[in-house]
């Protein structure tokens, strides 16, 4: 027999999988035309990145990659190390899936910076709206992937753009996070000398809070970078072109050379991306 103490919680049971659908459900009804409008957006972008990745020659892709890091870095051992990366990506046969990963990549972390820096700024000056973000942040990262992609595809369906939505959503909370700490790790003498100088409030923002966090900035973006090829897997069950197709292909036939072949890609491009921003994101 049951416990009856049991079975009256059970019966309590609090509608929290109803209430969540009920809420997708309004927002498509309400807001179809402006999730239309953001789709179409964001498509446009993500076009537009992809046919710069793939329209030229890859070696002039790849002589760009390492232009890049001698920009960056001044280093060539760090130069080597990225043109390597990419004619193994080459050699292997994955340049256009390359491509199209790379293209979710920084669609991701253009999305991600743009609203995630703003807000840890807002943050770091709001401990108040810090205190009531964090727990929404937290809930991004835990919460299983799986779960908000299903209103995801409902609301965008099929191809680049929910992969593009799911990864912005599992990556965005470390551009916040080490923003926010980059800006109130500020010293408040370098703050109150700005301001005894006459600077605004945005003066002081840009010439001292922003320069004294760029490290911890540009840490955001590293962790955006990598969490976002985390994700690529997860863009390739939901339709969106990229060695995660590849990947969920393998796993469907049980084929591990395919398998281990996507896999060495996918980690080739993270060394590649990690060795041209790893000097930058440390200033």
């Amino acid at each position: 027999m049951s416990d009856p103490l049991i079975t009256s919680i059970t019966d309590a049971k609090i509608p929290v999988g109803r209430v969540v659908a009920m809420g997708f459900d309004w927002l498509q009804d309400t807001f179809i035309t402006a999730f239309d409008a953001l789709e179409l957006t964001l498509r446009s972008m993500i076009g537009g990145l992809e046919a710069a990745l793939t329209v030229p020659h890859p070696f002039i892709i790849i002589a760009v990659f390492g232009a890049l890091t001698w920009l960056l870095q001044r280093k060539w051992v760090s130069v080597l190390v990225v043109v390597l990366c990419a004619v193994f990506a080459l050699n292997q046969g994955y340049w256009d899936l390359t491509m199209q990963t790379l293209t979710l990549v920084l669609a991701s972390c253009v999305v991600c910076m743009g609203v995630g820096v703003p807000l840890g700024i807002y943050a770091a000056h709001h401990p108040r709206f810090y205190r009531v973000l964090t727990p929404v942040l937290d809930l991004m990262q835990t919460l299983p992937v799986f779960v908000y992609l299903i209103p995801v595809l409902v609301l965008f369906g099929l191809g680049m753009v929910p992969g593009l939505v799911a990864t912005v959503i599992f990556a965005m909370p470390a551009a916040i996070r080490l923003t926010e700490l980059g800006i109130r790790s500020t010293p408040r003498a370098l703050s109150e000398a700005a301001t005894a100088f006459g600077a605004t409030t945005a003066q002081r923002i840009w010439k001292v809070e922003l320069p004294f966090a760029f490290p911890q900035i540009m840490a955001g973006l590293n962790q955006t970078i990598m969490l976002s090829l985390s994700m690529v897997v997860i863009a390739g069950l939901v339709g969106a072109p990229g060695l995660g197709v590849s990947i969920v292909r393998a796993l469907n036939t049980v084929n591990a050379a395919l398998g281990f072949e996507a896999g060495a890609v996918i980690v080739a491009v993270a060394i590649m991306l990690d060795r041209m921003l790893r000097v930058e994101a440390k200033r």
